[in-house]
């Protein structure tokens, strides 16, 4: 799927242009959805590109808020069908963090910071299927396989010479320390990151154990930015459901939080000497 087909991203762009119009009307979420006779978390939901919007959905949505440039109404409306597609994630079944792996795919950037695990886009197959094994117990056979082929295919994003994703991946030094599946996965996988971070267009820095207490201490974050435009989003994993930030107030926040730990963690070259030595230590056999 081309880039500028993200059903993800076309469905939050016309969630975000539905949400103009409603302000410029004065209208409130309370008052559209007494109006329409629908509920007020479907217009939220709406507007947030939670939820699917149909054709017919913007139709009544530009009526009742005086939109009368026909142009205008049938822009909205061939958004609406065209983020009623699917992505290419959606072959491999009812996968979780769908969104996200749609806003990943059109992200121009992303700056992710990760305490305890090395990120997705940098994992190994075997390191990433140990993962999936070890953290989702209840997942079966075919839904850790699902996932594990949806994690790296996301990968190609980062080898792909037309739409290189601009990665940069602060790491907390524990990532490097815990042992996920084996020694030799982990030797594997640090080796695989070390190759990684020499590339231009990722930076990957440690936040040593020595730094104390830093921003990053509440948990997993990432910032994702787009190329037609300056806007960002914030994204926060949970294991059950995942959390979307797109208030200029709070993608501030995580950015200069994120400014904080790429100040307090070690530089790229020094990371990479650090994730060199600790390759050494899976190499050779674990003290007693």
């Amino acid at each position: 799927m081309a880039a500028n087909d993200n059903p993800t991203v076309r469905g939050r762009r016309l969630g975000a242009e539905l949400r103009r119009l409603r302000l410029a009307s004065g209208l409130t979420g309370t008052q559209v959805a007494a109006r329409l006779l629908i509920s007020q978390a479907k217009v939220s939901h709406m507007e947030t590109g939670r939820r699917a919007v149909s054709p017919r959905d913007v139709r009544d949505l530009c009526g009742l808020y005086g939109v009368t440039d026909q142009h205008v109404v049938d822009s909205l409306m061939g958004l609406a069908r065209e983020s009623r597609r699917q992505g290419w994630w959606h072959v491999y079944g009812d996968i979780p963090h769908g969104v996200y792996v749609g806003l990943e795919t059109e992200a121009a950037s992303l700056h992710t910071y990760e305490p305890m695990v090395i990120p997705g886009l940098l994992q190994t197959p075997a390191y990433a299927a140990a993962v999936i094994e070890e953290t989702i117990p209840l997942a079966t056979v075919e839904q850790a396989a699902a996932r594990l082929k949806v994690r790296l295919r996301r990968q190609h994003r980062i080898y792909d010479p037309a739409r290189r994703l601009r990665l940069w991946a602060v790491l907390d030094e524990s990532t490097l320390r815990r042992v996920v599946g084996s020694r030799e996965i982990m030797r594997e996988q640090l080796e695989h990151l070390h190759a990684l971070s020499t590339e231009p267009h990722v930076t990957v820095q440690v936040l040593p154990h020595a730094a104390g207490a830093h921003p990053g201490l509440s948990g997993q974050f990432s910032l994702l930015r787009f190329p037609d435009s300056g806007r960002a989003v914030v994204y926060l994993e949970r294991f059950t459901s995942d959390l979307y930030l797109e208030r200029p107030h709070d993608v501030r926040h995580h950015e200069l939080m994120y400014a904080h730990l790429q100040t307090q963690a070690l530089c790229p070259d020094r990371s990479r000497h650090l994730i060199r030595e600790t390759v050494g230590l899976y190499a050779s056999p674990p003290t007693r």
